[in-house]
């Protein structure tokens, strides 16, 4: 099955799956580029880092399953703690801001945006992201003190993002939203983090029972 231990660890799949995030992380990077220019026009320079979220989220996920393909041997406890704090931001940014884009793709629908094909591909690879962070969970090596980390991270973008109003572009019909947006992205980084807690759990339970499996 596509979610076994097998296949998602196959070097050959983690290596497409690598491409892909990449080719993601760099197409996401372009797709923010106006916003990018606008930023650094007319807001300190600081600001930019807070501005490309959901680029980030992929880049983080790119740079963890680099450490699935190339599994140090005996690493330092600096390295180790590196590690953990990139797959925590791995997982828990992808879940949000997967989530987070395709609600607002669908909430501006629901105002009567209309949907091109561009949209139903961003609709596709934020899913993927979303989905690709829960299906690796169980393989990463961080735990719940990395994801709460995680998620401080989380909060505090999205006080740069609302406080400076460096938030991604939404489309037109929903700027008059924007404090409801707000609330929920605020309250989407909570639940992110609840559910890779849940998800952290489930990966327990399953090294547990691989365990006894085993002995």
């Amino acid at each position: 099955m596509f979610w076994s231990r097998s296949f998602l660890l196959n070097r050959s799949f983690l290596w497409i799956l690598f491409a892909v995030n990449l080719l993601g992380t760099i197409y996401g990077y372009m797709w923010y580029g106006d916003q990018l220019v606008d930023t650094l026009n007319n807001h300190p320079l600081w600001r930019i880092v807070f501005v490309p979220d959901s680029p980030t989220a992929s880049l983080f996920f790119t740079a963890a399953l680099l450490f699935l393909l190339f599994p140090p041997q005996s690493p330092s406890r600096p390295f180790r703690a590196f590690r953990m704090i990139i797959e925590a931001l791995a997982v828990v940014t992808s879940v949000k801001y997967g989530i987070w884009a395709v609600a607002m793709i669908f909430g501006g629908a629901a105002q009567g945006d209309s949907l091109v094909l561009q949209d139903w591909m961003l609709v596709a690879s934020h899913l993927g992201m979303a989905i690709e962070g829960l299906l690796y969970v169980r393989f990463m090596t961080f735990g719940r003190l990395t994801a709460v980390i995680a998620t401080l991270w989380l909060l505090m973008n999205n006080t740069m993002d609302y406080r400076y109003e460096i938030y991604p572009w939404l489309p037109s019909v929903l700027r008059d939203d924007i404090a409801a947006i707000e609330r929920f992205t605020y309250g989407l980084s909570l639940f992110s983090c609840l559910i890779v807690f849940l998800s952290l759990q489930h990966k327990k339970i399953y090294w547990l029972k691989r365990t006894k499996r085993q002995s």
